[in-house]
């Protein structure tokens, strides 16, 4: 029997370009796990409009040619931060850690005060939605090596929440402490965007065959967090070209990650630094508006021009109080933050997204014989109160990823 290819045979290959459009080596690229993905080779097709005698359509011609498809997967620690990176215009980079300080945790949950005698947390780049360690000094083990998300930043003083949920225990001064920042932190930023484009392999083992979909670029991404599942990723592409061949084009990549996956189940959802424990759902899309121009004496797009970078999404949530309903009727500005823990270990892996200004368009509620809900879309604005020795950046969107 002839091979059909099947997609548990296909592997996902991608390595960032040096040059738009153009494949770079060989070497170096790294496989993506995914659910799905279907980039695709597309024309603009033109049909005739003659008339003639025959009565018949007399010809149809091709087009421009670009890439699109979409690559869904599950939300996991490490796996998706080049396409974050991207897609947000600015690479993950690590936050120094703070050594040698004397730290004082005091509270009874379920926040807690991290305070440092000396120096500044503002200075050290320490900001809002990020989640935190102690790991060193001579702290009680249940402060050591455990994810304490940042629900609110001065210069001396953190409130912090266990992203596990279980409690601190108050104690201190303890001196020669560190406050680490695990992985690597990005945000759409307010200059020195990039503009990262990637060639990406659909390698069909099966077959021996290869096609390589050069200058794609995010132009959308979206994450899901349903109460109930496990979170979910799909990105948009735009891209260039297709090539072909009979063998793979990128050898020896980099093995797929093997972070484990988030479920919306671990974590907190935060809005104006107080956790809201009563949200069915949350989604986010983010939207790069992109376009492309034909060009006379080409059939490919002479380049892909990046548009605003523009962020928008969904609550819904369980009508037990009057607070997120206002949130909409007063137009207030909301600062919100989601972080998404793969289990429930004190140092489990970890990937938190904030949004420093939102505002809600709607506070709908549903009906019935069960529990009231409300939907409430919102639209991320431009924080331009943040930036260096503040407790937010500015941006409309940060991201702290523990693996990246």
């Amino acid at each position: 029997m002839p091979s059909i290819a099947t997609g548990v045979n296909k592997q996902l290959r991608y390595k960032a370009e040096s040059v738009w459009g153009v494949a770079p080596g060989a070497t170096g690229a790294q496989l993506l796990r995914r659910v799905s993905s279907t980039p695709n080779l597309k024309k603009q097709t033109f049909e005739s409009a003659e008339l003639a005698s025959h009565k018949q359509r007399a010809d149809f011609r091709h087009g421009p040619r670009s890439v699109d498809g979409t690559i869904n997967g599950e939300l996991s620690s490490g796996t998706w931060k080049d396409f974050f990176a991207a897609a947000v215009r600015r690479a993950f980079t690590a936050v120094t850690a703070i050594t040698g300080a004397s730290i004082t945790i005091s509270g009874s949950g379920p926040t807690w005060t991290v305070a440092r005698a000396a120096g500044s947390w503002l200075t050290d780049g320490i900001k809002y939605g990020q989640a935190g360690r102690l790991t060193a000094g001579g702290f009680n083990a249940a402060n050591l090596n455990k994810n304490l998300v940042v629900l609110a930043a001065t210069a001396s003083n953190l409130t912090v929440m266990p992203l596990n949920g279980v409690a601190l225990v108050a104690e201190g001064p303890i001196a020669s402490s560190t406050w680490t920042i695990p992985g690597k932190v990005s945000y759409a930023p307010s200059t020195g965007h990039t503009d990262v484009s990637f060639a990406i392999e659909d390698y069909h083992a099966d077959l021996t065959l290869s096609e390589l979909f050069l200058g794609c670029k995010i132009n959308q991404m979206d994450v899901t967090l349903p109460a109930v599942g496990i979170a979910t990723i799909a990105l948009q592409m735009m891209g260039k070209d297709l090539t072909t061949a009979g063998a793979e084009y990128f050898t020896t990549p980099t093995a797929e990650t093997t972070t484990g996956v988030f479920a919306a189940a671990n974590g907190v959802l935060v809005a104006q630094g107080g956790a809201i424990a009563v949200v069915t759902g949350m989604n986010f899309s983010l939207k790069g508006n992109m376009t492309a121009e034909p060009t006379v004496g080409s059939n490919v797009y002479p380049d892909i021009a990046e548009g605003r970078i523009l962020l928008d999404g969904q609550l819904t949530a369980l009508f037990e109080s009057a607070t997120m309903r206002d949130y909409f009727l007063n137009e207030t500005e909301v600062s919100l933050v989601t972080a998404l823990s793969a289990s429930a270990s004190a140092a489990a892996d970890f990937i938190s997204f904030t949004f420093p200004r939102i505002k809600f368009g709607a506070a709908d509620k549903d009906d019935g014989d069960k529990s009231i809900i409300r939907s409430m879309p919102f639209t991320a604005l431009y924080y331009s109160a943040g930036g260096a020795g503040v407790s937010q950046e500015q941006t409309s969107f940060y991201a702290h990823d523990s693996q990246a």
